[in-house]
């Protein structure tokens, strides 16, 4: 009886210290609240700041070759405008306006869920550095939130470019996001991004990380 009984004991050890490994062994995924931005084309940073100009880097972004200037524009709507909104390079080939749901209603904007890049029969806006202005067609989206990941560590999450997953945030309040965007290419360096109603929204801060949800 006591064979039988120290048996189911160890048993239960081994499922428990296999459960803490696995846990152990689970990916945490770096979150980043990625606030109001814009992408400038060339010919659209030409018309603002003059040919040939050079930006100034004011710093360098989680994802390599990608940097924040020190330069800024302003965002012109229907109903309001937003000051100070940051440049990310390098030159993209169509401009991009991206921004949260509640930039959207402050600037009058409808607010359009897309993948970046996707910018077909979205809503334009006027952009201005205070001296020059310009107006673009399209381009202005909510970005789908997204992780961003090289082949290892796709292969490590065992995923890949362009699935959908659900996610997990770990924070003061947990999130689960569905539909999260993969997205693989070998200069990617693993981080998700989502916006800063979504960051509200879990109450991201410093030591918030994600998972994928199974």
């Amino acid at each position: 009886m006591n064979t039988e009984l120290d048996n189911l004991v160890e048993l239960i050890k081994e499922k428990i210290m296999a459960n803490l490994d696995r846990k152990k062994d689970i990916k945490k995924i770096p979150i980043e609240g990625s606030g109001r931005h814009v992408h400038l084309s060339k010919e659209d940073m030409e018309k603002l700041f003059g040919e040939n100009y050079k930006f100034t880097v004011l710093k360098e972004l989680s994802q390599p070759g990608q940097v924040a200037y020190k330069e800024r524009v302003r965002l012109i709507g229907p109903k309001g405008v937003i000051e100070g909104v940051v440049i990310l390079g390098p030159a993209r080939e169509k401009t991009q306006v991206e921004l949260s749901l509640t930039d959207g209603r402050l600037l009058g904007v409808k607010g359009v869920l897309r993948e970046s890049g996707k910018i077909e029969n979205t809503p334009g806006i006027i952009l201005s550095n205070g001296k020059n202005f310009i107006e673009i067609k399209e381009g202005v989206i909510v970005a789908k939130n997204h992780i961003h990941m090289n082949e290892e560590e796709a292969k490590e999450l065992n995923v890949k470019d362009k699935d959908l997953v659900k996610i997990k945030v770990h924070s003061e309040r947990p999130v689960i996001f569905e539909d999260v965007l993969i997205r693989v290419n070998k200069n990617f360096k693993l981080s998700m991004h989502i916006d800063y109603d979504e960051g509200n929204s879990c109450m991201l801060d410093k030591d918030s990380y994600g998972v994928i949800y199974e």
